[in-house]
């Protein structure tokens, strides 16, 4: 591992936490909002987000449905089931 990459399961926590705090968001507005509360220290990229919402979706710990209006984008949030990591 890299000294500048984060621990592996952490991005999880990062989303969860994200999530709890906002409820209902954009795989977009999860990564700006982590940046923006670290202060621009962590910066999760696209490769990195989106796969991680979904294993997080296949373990039942979010949900996700399609944005209104038709855009092909989903809107996460918690599952409200207790997990683990």
């Amino acid at each position: 591992m890299q000294p500048n990459e984060i621990p592996p399961g952490t991005l999880y926590l990062l989303i969860l936490k994200t999530l709890a705090r906002s409820g209902e968001m954009h795989g977009y507005q999860i990564a700006n909002s982590i940046q923006g509360i670290s202060d621009g220290v962590l910066q999760v990229e696209e490769g990195s987000l989106y796969p991680a919402l979904r294993r997080t979706l296949i373990k039942g710990w979010v949900t996700a449905k399609w944005a209104p209006r038709g855009l092909l984008r989903h809107c996460w949030s918690p599952s409200g089931k207790p997990w683990r990591v």
